[in-house]
């Protein structure tokens, strides 16, 4: 069984020969030396960790391996997709603003009754042609009407872009990991543990947004990783075992192909859900951090101000700014379209909500409401060519404006019954009922309750409790690994989690909802499965240590696996009797 190893453990793969980037002579590595392991072997230097490879692993069947666990993953997925028959939780918004996209090119209100024509099958005549006011970005609603352009308008149609998308996470999971711990095993046990959390399984499988930003921040972090390799490689290309002083090498570290993949993807996470930009923030942070410990290791002094001058502003531009052309360019639609919104949206929250308000009842109400403002866009002459596109992004300008205004003022005064604090997500503190049919008497519909009870179906949803909670102790080991053992593999974890949950604690006095964390939960994963590398050991040979953390660690991944077996019919809308259903439900806040 291979597990993870050391950075350095790696044999130094001999480089090519280009000018000084010749392998060190052995004085100059032991000079390199930092210290020794336990065992006493001395800790390979920065040149050689810098250049080692993933090793004794076919990277065929490492890829096949990935794939085969997503196909899996697919297949839960895929299970009785299209039930129940109807529009779960906030389906009823997204599938219809897919459809309208796909088919109109921008989101158009409809007729109250469009619910019950769609699932009778009625499409046309609902949709009144003017634009509807959207409250998220749009990259997630092409997705879902991609699918449902390609399957029909219908459950199974809206939710299949959400199951391919989950699907694949696991893989990029399993990637992720495999890269950071150096073993295949650790990465197909994290994407065994993201495929059987029921946050994730169930998010899969509805036509919700949430699961496309995971997506493509999972991506996007996988992607940093990717570069960290990258950088650190070019940087032993080009250098001999220690700079004497400088900056090190500039050129051909300048161009990043990994962090305009990165950036690519957390254009199309912000392009999905805001919230997809404080971990591009934080991680835009990390990687200004590694490289510069990257050129430190190699010798250049002064390298944090160094490496934020030479490395900082192109990282900066190839990260963020790709991230915001990606994220304006996923607006096309609504660009295309800006004349509608100013003809019929000008005069939305930002102007009436501008300035002081007060609660009334579930509503917001500004104490100096102007109706009759609108935005600057919506009374200028309309422009041609280059001006048309500028008036255009000020108008998509002003409408963020409105959209950040309603989140920030407007949800404040409201309430929802499914609604948790921030603060006990990781402990699933409430659960969200996305569905449920309730009271089906003794005798009917295939129900085998006793007499004076009752059967029912629901879909909930909530992570897999064991993987969640022992996720948490996790997050403590890897906050400790990172800060006191400077292991920068748990830093991910730790980053990741910081700036995908603690951002929401600033808004926790308006409706959240649990599912939000799900952004949060690739790193729980992560820090887990960081853990299990650590009680297995990276030495191969049979001793009590080993044997004591293979029995450990495989058994909590059974207990997951045994937890999510267990929560599947609460997963995927089966009938139970009240009795059942009770013993699925351990805590009275979940309901």
């Amino acid at each position: 069984m291979s597990t993870q190893a050391p950075e350095g453990e790696a044999a130094p793969r001999p480089g090519p020969a280009q000018g000084p980037a010749q392998e060190p002579t052995q004085g100059s590595t032991e000079r390199q030396l930092l210290s020794r392991s336990a065992g006493g072997s001395g800790v390979p230097s920065a040149w050689q960790r810098a250049r080692h490879r993933l090793r004794g692993e076919d990277p065929v069947i490492a890829w096949a391996s990935a794939l085969a666990l997503g196909l899996l993953a697919l297949f839960l997925r895929l299970w009785h997709l299209g039930r129940p028959a109807e529009f779960e939780f906030d389906e009823t918004y997204y599938a219809k603003d897919a459809w309208s996209l796909i088919n109109h090119g921008y989101v158009q209100g409809y007729v109250d009754d469009a619910n019950d024509q769609i699932l009778d099958g009625t499409v046309r005549g609902l949709w009144d042609g003017e634009p509807s006011m959207i409250v998220h970005p749009e990259v997630g609603k092409w997705l879902i009407g991609l699918g449902e352009k390609l399957f029909g308008m219908d459950p199974f149609g809206w939710r299949i872009a959400a199951a391919v998308i989950g699907s694949l996470m696991i893989v990029v999971m399993v990637r992720l990991v495999r890269r950071l711990t150096r073993s295949l095993t650790l990465g197909l046990v994290a994407g065994v543990l993201l495929m059987l959390d029921g946050m994730q399984f169930v998010l899969s499988r509805l036509a919700l947004l949430d699961i496309f930003c995971a997506f493509f921040l999972l991506c996007a972090v996988a992607a940093i990783a990717a570069d960290r390799d990258w950088f650190r490689r070019r940087l032993a290309d080009r250098l001999p075992a220690q700079v004497d002083g400088g900056f090190g090498p500039v050129r051909g570290l300048l161009l990043r192909p990994w962090l305009i993949v990165a950036g690519v993807s957390f254009g199309l996470a912000a392009g999905t859900k805001w919230t997809a930009a404080y971990p591009l923030a934080a991680f835009g942070v990390l990687v200004w951090l590694w490289s510069a410990g990257a050129r430190r290791s190699f010798g250049v002094r002064g390298a944090w101000l160094r490496s934020a001058l030479v490395d900082g502003l192109g990282a900066f531009s190839q990260l963020v700014l790709v991230a915001l052309v990606v994220y304006v360019t996923s607006w096309t639609g609504w660009l295309v379209h800006a004349s509608q919104y100013e003809e019929h949206l000008s005069s939305t929250q930002y102007t009436q909500f501008t300035g002081s308000g007060h609660c009334d009842g579930e509503s917001f109400v500004s104490d100096d409401p102007d109706p009759d403002a609108r935005w600057p866009t919506a009374t200028e002459p309309d422009a041609s060519g280059l001006g048309e596109v500028v008036q255009s992004l000020r108008s998509l300008w002003y409408y963020h404006q409105d959209v950040y205004t309603f989140h920030t003022h407007f949800l404040n005064c409201a309430t929802h019954t499914y609604q948790s604090q921030p603060s006990g997500w990781l402990f699933l503190n409430r659960s969200v009922g996305v569905a449920a049919d309730t009271g089906i008497e003794p005798g009917t519909r295939g129900c085998t309750a006793p007499e004076g009870s009752d059967c029912l179906r629901q879909v909930l949803l909530i992570g897999t409790p064991v993987l969640w909670w022992g996720g948490c102790i996790a997050l403590l080991f890897s906050c400790v690994m990172w800060v006191l053992a400077r292991d920068w593999r748990h830093g991910v974890a730790v980053v990741g989690t910081a700036s995908t949950w603690l951002p929401w604690l600033l808004y926790d006095e308006r409706p959240i909802f649990l599912f939000y964390a799900i952004l949060t939960l690739p790193f729980l994963v992560l820090s887990v499965t960081l853990g299990i590398g650590h009680l297995i050991g990276p030495s191969r040979e049979p001793t009590a240590r080993r044997t004591i953390g293979v029995v450990v660690s495989g058994s909590f991944v059974v207990l997951v696996l045994l937890n999510f077996a267990w929560f599947w019919p609460i997963f995927t809308n089966q009938l139970l009797t009240h009795s059942q259903w009770l013993g699925r439900i351990w805590f009275e806040r979940w309901i």
